[in-house]
């Protein structure tokens, strides 16, 4: 099965704090301690990267084992771990540096601010085959709004409601404007180059934007599709469900490049497409699964549940195939009761305040931490 399966990790950004929701930096102090841990500009959030695997029961302790290593650290100084994707009882007003002396994010602070200062799960495929790639990265590009959807855990910035599904997404800052559907990987390096020229990329690595091709020497030397768009999942079933509802998109492009490349489906211009996919990702952030978004192929209105119901319909005798059709189970129950933001507001509603329902989550989220059966170790 490995062979057919992708390779795949993730990079997984958390914010740390105190049992009562507030947050608290430590990524200096932490990544001293344990150097597999990666600063952010500012030190309140911090990332891990997953060994890279095929088989998803290799994934779930690639995901938590640091996790565990990390909260044992923070409970020696009354500390733990924080669900969501913004500072949710945070302050935003103020930039927290974990560098002071590092340039990179001198500029990071003075262009941006706090408005990059939020946690996230970037899931990363390998492709080696150039071609591939840039296909699949349309693919998921075009669909990238339906990730989103299923992800959005940022309902709340500074203990208040912010009116988005996904206040991540909505203040993230998409950096260059206007990023094309790239039509091979000519295109992309052009592309590159002429922004690092002018100065609107200040480096290789200064492509925000819903996905992008990565690997060992950007833009010339790529080996994987970089999926950016997700707000934190802390719940690994959900998480695998997520990615193997992707990997499945993906495997059914590579054996079908004529029916799912948008380059040669859509209706649409490559232009065209690059702004809708744009819209689909601001409404999603805003709705996510209540939202209606436009579909790729020509751009006609379709609710975002209805898409995935398809699309889930669609990757069924490919998931049989693979024995997958387990892993994806979690998106029934995410499509019927919501995604992490839509629960939330649920419990809002019924008179929670922010501080409860975050407290509810981080208790939630230690719970997860369970190491997994053998059984399930056996689920493959």
């Amino acid at each position: 099965m490995s062979q057919s399966l992708l390779l795949k990790g993730f990079e997984v950004e958390l914010f740390t704090g105190r049992a009562n929701g507030q947050h608290v930096g430590v990524a200096a102090p932490l990544t001293k301690d344990l150097p597999e841990f990666v600063k952010e500009p500012d030190h309140r959030n911090l990332e891990y990267i997953t060994v890279p695997k095929f088989e998803y029961c290799e994934l779930i302790e690639e995901l938590l084992e640091p996790r565990r290593k990390l909260r044992q650290w923070l409970a020696s100084r009354d500390l733990t771990l924080l669900p969501g994707s913004t500072l949710s009882l945070g302050d935003s007003a103020f930039f927290q540096r974990s560098d002071p002396s590092n340039k990179y994010h001198d500029f990071i602070e003075a262009k941006y601010g706090t408005s990059v200062v939020t946690a996230s799960i970037h899931i990363n495929f390998g492709i080696d085959d150039l071609a591939s790639l840039f296909s699949a990265l349309r693919l998921v590009r075009c669909e990238a709004a339906l990730i989103l959807s299923m992800s959005a855990s940022s309902p709340f910035l500074d203990g208040r409601l912010t009116g988005f599904h996904s206040q991540r997404w909505h203040q993230f800052p998409l950096t260059p404007e206007n990023v094309p559907l790239f039509l091979d990987h000519r295109h992309y390096v052009g592309w590159v180059e002429d922004h690092l020229r002018t100065g609107k990329m200040r480096n290789e690595r200064h492509l925000w934007t819903s996905v992008r091709p990565n690997g060992p020497e950007r833009p010339y030397k790529l080996n994987r599709l970089e999926l950016r768009i997700c707000d934190l999942i802390t719940d690994p079933s959900m998480l695998l469900a997520v990615t193997a509802f992707l990997e499945l998109r993906v495997l059914t492009l590579l054996q079908n490049p004529e029916t799912h490349d948008p380059l040669m489906v859509s209706r649409l211009s490559m232009q065209d497409l690059a702004l809708l996919n744009d819209k689909n990702d601001a409404i999603a952030a805003q709705e996510s699964l209540d939202a209606t978004l436009f579909h790729w192929k020509d751009g006609s209105p379709i609710s975002c549940r209805e898409w995935i119901e398809e699309m889930l319909v669609s990757v069924a005798p490919l998931a049989n195939e693979l024995g997958l059709a387990h892993r994806l189970m979690p998106l029934r129950n995410l499509l019927s009761d919501g995604n992490q933001a839509i629960q939330w507001l649920g419990a809002y509603s019924s008179g929670k305040t922010v501080q409860e329902i975050i407290q509810e989550g981080i208790a939630k989220m230690n719970s997860e931490e369970i190491p997994i059966s053998k059984k399930e170790a056996l689920l493959g």
